[in-house]
């Protein structure tokens, strides 16, 4: 069998390790925050924003975020019901309920006009999941907060590198952006993330909030105004982030071109669709991935048996969040139901090879061909 084909792994080069062990070495007392201030610096570069906040998970940026924006018993968040768990979390930490609807069937991300007939008096905020790379309608989803002021929040886990129409970048252009560096995103610190926005009322708030509720201008030693959160990121994960930042545009750059490849190799199968790129907007590609139509009959069962079999890591698309356990089913979000149990994330780590990923895509041809001729 053939040595196995991750779906991800990190891209660590020598000026990541030589960031993280100057940090470890002589990152403490005066120098504790070198690293954190530098990635902050050259991340709110690179999305063009006012502020960014390093903290320990993109969870905990959100959690922050919308505990500033006064998020919560009793109060409404709309957002798509295609999502990972940890996008919904905050909310329900926070004593608020999240409101799960459907998708566009093309980018598997929030529908706005399922966005605008879910708002109620209750609603305090629209959560933009950036789906894989994929981004949401943002001219559609900022003017139906505009007209109904409400708050549209970016969840951008997934989206380093993607750019909105008119150069904005994901993560840029809501109230608040939140970014993971998982050690399975495009760029990583292991375990990370970081809140952004260019509102400076916001950043105090939430500054202060990452800091147990000690205020930037507090004079008294360990006084804190409020209670807070201790989601901060520390310093060597901070040197590896800003190791990975200075070389954004390289890795997006082959991310992109893998699934570039992925494309051009599927192209002649009309049944498989794959992560759009709406005119004049760019895909960060963090995760390729590959949706069926239903008249193939190409099931996520069969995807996984036939990957497994050539020792391929390959990953499900995300289960509807209103069909897990702790929340309501909600089947009529049609789109979100239907799309998982048709679809698949393809391998897509830096260092693929051609090969490799021609042994992937050699998997979803011999499929496919057992169910339609091919195309010239």
């Amino acid at each position: 069998m053939n040595a196995r084909i991750h779906y991800t792994k990190p891209s660590i080069t020598e000026r990541e390790v030589a960031y993280a062990t100057d940090a470890a070495a002589n990152g403490w007392g005066e120098k504790c925050y070198d690293y954190l201030t530098r990635f902050e610096g050259a991340f709110r570069a690179h999305l063009g924003v006012g502020y960014a906040i390093a903290t320990s998970s993109c969870t905990g940026a959100l959690h922050m975020g919308m505990a500033a924006l006064g998020i919560g018993a009793g109060d409404e968040v709309i957002m798509a019901d295609t999502n990972w768990i940890a996008s919904a979390s905050p909310i329900v930490h926070l004593g608020a309920t999240p409101v799960f609807v459907d998708v566009l069937a093309d980018s598997w991300c929030l529908d706005p006009a399922k966005v605008e007939q879910a708002i109620t008096p209750r609603t305090r905020a629209i959560l933009a999941v950036h789906l894989y790379g994929n981004l949401c309608d943002m001219d559609r989803l900022l003017d139906i907060g505009a007209r109904h002021g409400i708050p549209v929040i970016e969840d951008a886990a997934e989206a380093v590198g993607s750019v909105w129409k008119g150069g904005r970048r994901a993560g840029a252009m809501g109230a608040f952006g939140a970014f993971s560096f998982h050690g399975t995103k495009t760029i990583t610190t292991g375990e990370g993330g970081m809140f952004v926005t260019s509102d400076p009322a916001l950043y105090e708030r939430v500054l202060t909030l990452s800091n147990h509720g000690r205020a930037r201008g507090q004079t008294k030693q360990f006084w804190p105004d409020m209670v807070g959160f201790k989601y901060k990121m520390s310093n060597i994960q901070a040197a590896l982030g800003l190791g990975q930042i200075e070389r954004i545009e390289e890795l997006s750059a082959r991310k992109r071109a893998i699934l570039a490849y992925y494309k051009r190799a599927l192209v002649h199968l009309p049944s498989v669709s794959m992560n759009p790129e709406p005119e004049g907007t760019v895909n960060g590609a963090w995760m390729p991935t590959a949706v069926f139509s239903r008249a193939s009959g190409i099931t996520r069962e069969r995807l996984q048996q036939a990957f497994a079999a050539k020792n391929i890591d390959a990953r499900v698309f995300f289960h509807p969040l209103s069909s897990l356990p702790m929340f309501t089913p909600k089947p009529d979000n049609a789109n979100a139901w239907d799309i998982p149990g048709r679809a698949i994330n393809l391998p897509s780590y830096h260092d693929l090879t051609d090969a490799e990923q021609d042994t992937v895509i050699g998997v979803i041809t011999a499929l496919m061909e057992q169910r339609e001729p091919r195309h010239a």
